[in-house]
Formats: C-alpha cells, structure tokens, sequence
C-alpha cells in the first residue's frame, strides 16, 4: 500500500507530516511512501533527503491517490475532493468542531483517521498528537516572550551591580504549562503556576516552580485528566488571585481550556495593573483567548505598555523539531494499524485506541466514539458522563493543551455484587496466610536461640518503617530513592560477602542469596540511571 504526504494547505504552514527519518520508518513497515515536491521545504527537508529515505517524490495527483493519505491539518476543499472512496485520511480534524467535514468524508467513502481525537489512556500516549502540539507550543511560549520582554530571565551579578531575575507566571499545568514551566525555569526565571487541579500541584514543585495555593477556588482530583468549569464562588476567587500574580509577573503565560473553550483568565483591569514592559502570552488565543485584550493571531500593546500576544502558530515556528514529533505520531500510529509490519493496513475497531480516532469509515459517522475509561478510581455515574465529555472534547482542544498527561487505564466495569463477592473472598484467603504465618514464626521462635527472637524483631520492625517510608515517597523523589536503594543494596551486598567464609552452610547460602540479589539490584539500578541520563543527551 502507498501512503501519500502533501504539502500543507493552510497559507504559511511550515509543517509537514513526515520527515525523511519518519519515511524511512514507514518504508520498514513495508509501505511504499510518496511526498509532494516541497512538502518539506519549510520545515528544511529537501525533496532529495526524502528520496534518500526510500520515497518518491512526484505531484499532488499521485499523492492523493494513494491508499493512505497524512497531512497534520486539514486539507483544502480541493484536495479533499480528490480523495478516492476507499482512501484513509490521517490528520487533525477536530471533529467535534466540524460535523460537516465529518459527515462530508464518510459520504465520500474516505476512512477518516483523527489525530487530535486520540483517546487519552497510556498505551496511545504515543500517538497524541495535541500532546505534541502543547508541547512545542509552550515550549515556543516562553521563547517568544523572552525576545518581548526587556530584560534577562535569568538574576545576573557583575562588577556593575546586580539584576534580579524574571518572574514568571503561568495559569494552567496542562501540557503546554508544564512546558512553558520547564522552559522558563531553565532561563533562570522565578517560576510560580496555578491550576484548579490540586492534584498537578506536585507535578508543578518537582519541576522548580511554586505552587500557588488558592485551595478553595480548586476542584477535586479529575476523573478524566480534565479540568471542568468553575462556580461563580471559584471564578471570584482565581480573580482576586490572578490579579494579585499578574500584578507581580514580569511575564504571565496562559494556557486555559475547558472543553475547547477559553475561559477569561486576565481581565483589561489586571493587564492594566501590570509593569509597562510585561508580557502576556495567550496560549488559548485559538479558543478565544484567557486575556480580554487577545487578537487572536496577532501582537497587542496595552495602553500602558503590556504587549499581548495572542500568535495561533507557535508550533509552525519550529517546524523542524515539531513535524519531527507529529511525524513519529504517525508512525506510531501506522505501526499500531499493520501489525503484520507487511505494508497492509488493518483497522480493528474493536482496538479503543483505533475506535476513538476513528471518525468516519464505510460510509457511516463513527463519531463520537464510546467513552473509554480513563481513570483508575471507580467507576460513578458522574465519572462516566465526565469521561465521555472528555473523549467528544479532545479533538476541539487547541493547541495549548488543557490535559496534564495520560492517567492509567482501568479495567472495565463489572458487576458490583460479583466484585464485593472477590474481594470477600481474597480478604479471606489473606487472613488465612496471615494466621499460618503467624504460627509458623511463634514455632521458630519457640525452637530457636534466645538471639533469635531479638534479630527477628529488629527484622520485623524494618520491614514495617521500610514500608510505610517508601510508600509515603513522593512521586518527585523516586530516582533519589532509587539512588538510596542501591546504597542499601551496597551495604547488604559487603554484609554477605562477610559472611561467605561462614562454617554454616545455612549462612553461606543465605549470603549467596543476598548477594545476588543485591548485585542484581544494583546493577538495575545504574542501568536505569543510565538510561535516564541517555534522554537529556543530544543526538550525534
């Protein structure tokens, strides 16, 4: 089968939705790949590094006619009345916000394939594409400020006096905040964030940034990864807080969405409030904007100095790196649908992932997709209608990404009466090994040296402190917990090395044992460091 990649429609559009690394992929999974002359060029991928990777470059009629067509947006009029019956179109197409295009694709006979529509559970977090985009664009968010604002992000101290450094504040953990955050904290900047979603207040602190605590104005733990609509007591209090961080902010970055929508975050009286020189960047500028004074598209100066900037094509300004992402996104994708990795595309409904994207095929409307259980916590009444108002809403989310991430998967509901039956009954088999273990140690101790009974004691004690220390660790703290583990390992590790040399077998092969196990242990450990280490370095 063929996979087509055009040149994006949209006027300016730098991006493109497979790079000569990703084609080259493609062509691994058996597919013969074409690309539009110059579908690279602005993202600085010649025609002849696409034929290096094994495509052919021709024009846009034998692109469109291939069996799979990719594009990141979505394709002009003309170009989608090319699409044959039978084709598969891959792109962003915000279904929820487009009916009409939804409807008009499944009565063409085009199997319609939503990149933005990926349901958020952890095995497709490497096809979200909207996780890309934030990504990149609150990455782009705080580049773009840095090059408004009039000084340095960072503190400096010279032979000519000191410069204290910028303070940043940035409403909204989702992707693109943990982003902008990211970026902003490596410049040097005094980062502080808020959410309405307590429960990214750690994620926030464990990446440098303060977490601005305005506890009755934030919601409970999400079900579904997403924040929901405040009350008018909530939005009272955000404002009084906002206007309070926005006046102190050298650079205020928002990210805000509700179910595509962009709630007013920075009011004219709070940018008015600002130093002449401060900076705002309305991520949410797509869906309208969290400042009133946002152009969508455009740079706005306040009266008194503020520049607003309310840009819509952050990610198209770093088209090298961004369609390098979208373009794994894909291949992600196509790897998922050929399982066989012979050319042959295969879409499972009965897949989640495959469904939730799957906006059109054989002529009917596939959307919207069936809500897809994203959260571990039981499963509510409540939880569910917010599950499948999060799954009708990603594909409308802009690119500012209101999402945190991907929580884990859950298995699907069952009868409760059947559940409580299970956990009845696994109670009742733990009480049972746990009262034949007790009379197994009352024996031990009862046969064994009066010594005994102390180690076995100390023993028994550390097990219980170890567990409830380590239980209690912070999600932030388990790489330098790791780090503790190995020296435990180390220390267990010289322990049983001296008592090797035992007389007593018992006590030799019990050293061998701990020894092993520690080395094991220790081993693993810098192995993961390593690989850990291997993410923050440059490719060659």
């Amino acid at each position: 089968m063929r996979i087509g990649v055009p040149r994006e429609s949209r006027p300016g559009e730098r991006l493109v939705s497979a790079t000569p690394r990703t084609v080259a992929q493609l062509v691994a999974l058996g597919y013969e790949v074409v690309v539009e002359r110059g579908a690279g060029a602005g993202a600085t991928h010649p025609d002849e590094a696409y034929a290096a990777a094994g495509a052919r470059v021709a024009d846009v009629d034998a692109v469109l006619g291939a069996d799979v067509v990719t594009t990141v947006g979505v394709p002009s009029e003309d170009r989608l009345a090319a699409l044959r019956p039978g084709t598969t179109l891959v792109s962003m197409l915000a279904p929820a916000a487009r009916p009409a295009l939804v409807e008009r694709l499944a009565a063409q006979g085009v199997t319609a394939l939503a990149l933005d529509a990926v349901p958020r559970i952890s095995r497709a977090q490497a096809l979200d594409v909207l996780s890309t985009m934030s990504n990149v664009a609150g990455y782009r968010a705080v580049i773009e400020a840095a090059a408004e604002y009039g000084g340095m992000f960072t503190g400096q101290v010279t032979a000519a006096g000191k410069t204290a450094p910028a303070t940043v504040f940035v409403i909204g953990a989702g992707v693109a905040g943990l982003a902008a955050i990211g970026a902003a904290g490596s410049l040097g900047a005094q980062v502080r964030a808020f959410d309405v979603r307590p429960e990214v207040g750690e994620q926030i602190e464990s990446m440098g940034a303060t977490f601005v605590q305005a506890r009755a104005a934030q919601q409970a733990v999400s079900a579904d990864g997403y924040a929901a609509a405040l009350t008018a007591e909530q939005e009272a209090l955000t404002a009084a807080m906002y206007a309070e961080e926005s006046a102190r902010a050298d650079v205020v970055i928002t990210t805000a969405l509700v179910r595509g929508t962009a709630p007013t975050t920075i009011t004219a009286e709070m940018v008015a409030a600002m130093r002449p020189g401060s900076v705002v960047v309305d991520l949410a500028a797509s869906g309208g904007g969290n400042c009133e004074l946002t152009v969508p598209g455009e740079r706005y100066v306040s009266e008194n100095g503020v520049v607003v900037l309310g840009y819509t094509d952050l990610t198209s300004r770093m088209p090298a790196h961004t369609s390098q992402l979208v373009g794994t996104n894909v291949v992600n994708l196509l790897k998922l649908l050929t399982p066989g990795k012979d050319g042959v595309l295969v879409l499972d409904l009965e897949d989640p992932v495959l469904r939730g994207m799957t906006v059109a095929h054989g002529g009917e409307v596939l959307w919207p997709p069936p809500p897809v259980q994203v959260s571990a916590a039981p499963v509510t009444a409540s939880a569910t209608s917010a599950v499948a108002g999060a799954a009708t809403s990603a594909a409308t989310s802009a690119v500012a990404g209101a999402a945190p991430g991907v929580t884990p998967t859950a298995d699907p509901a069952v009868d409760p009466s059947a559940r409580a039956a299970r956990e009845a009954a696994a109670g009742r088999r733990r009480a049972v090994l746990a009262g034949l273990a007790a009379v197994l140690v009352a024996l031990a101790v009862a046969v064994s040296p009066p010594a005994f009974a102390g180690y076995l004691t100390v023993f028994v004690l550390a097990v219980i402190v170890g567990y409830y220390v380590i239980s209690h660790v912070s999600h932030s703290l388990h790489t330098p917990l790791m780090a503790q583990t190995n020296a435990v390992s180390g220390i267990i590790l010289v322990g049983a090395l001296l008592q090797l040399g035992s007389d007593s077998w018992v006590v030799t092969s019990l050293a061998f044992v701990a020894a092993a196990v520690a080395s094991i242990n220790i081993v693993g450990g810098f192995l993961v460091a390593y690989r850990m280490l291997g993410m923050f370095r440059k490719e060659a």
